[in-house]
């Protein structure tokens, strides 16, 4: 597991503290749906499930999660992020990880909305 120490895994800051660190368990929200969606990302990465459950939209938001800590997370490029208004946002983006020695690519359009000053992760579609 990766320490404070080391870059942040979402691929946007020099070091975790100063980039979703921010963010993950510490209650602090994060300023937009692309931010969110590093912090899941980086949360993923970290096996994080407190934050990738209290960022989840309670409409959608599963009972539990249970990470396959096999999944060795090797990267995340966010492609695009679309304000719709002050409270919907959809984010693009291409995961990759290798799960029992094989490459695999996450490629998800996610829409997120805001509530009460918190962005949540409502749902995707897989692309292609």
């Amino acid at each position: 597991m990766p320490t404070t120490k080391d870059a942040c895994p979402c691929g946007l800051g020099p070091d975790f503290p100063h980039c979703c660190g921010r963010y993950l368990g510490t209650g602090v929200p994060a300023p937009d749906a692309e931010a969110l969606m590093r912090s899941r990302y980086t949360a993923f990465v970290r096996g994080d499930e407190a934050h990738l459950l209290a960022t989840w939209h309670p409409s959608q938001r599963p009972a539990s999660l249970d990470l396959d800590g096999s999944v060795k997370w090797l990267g995340l490029e966010v492609k695009h992020h679309k304000p719709i208004d002050d409270t919907h946002a959809e984010v693009e983006f291409v995961a990759r990880s290798r799960v029992q020695g094989r490459g695999q690519r996450l490629y998800e359009r996610s829409r997120f909305v805001r509530e009460h000053g918190h962005w949540f992760y409502v749902d995707g579609d897989i692309l292609s």
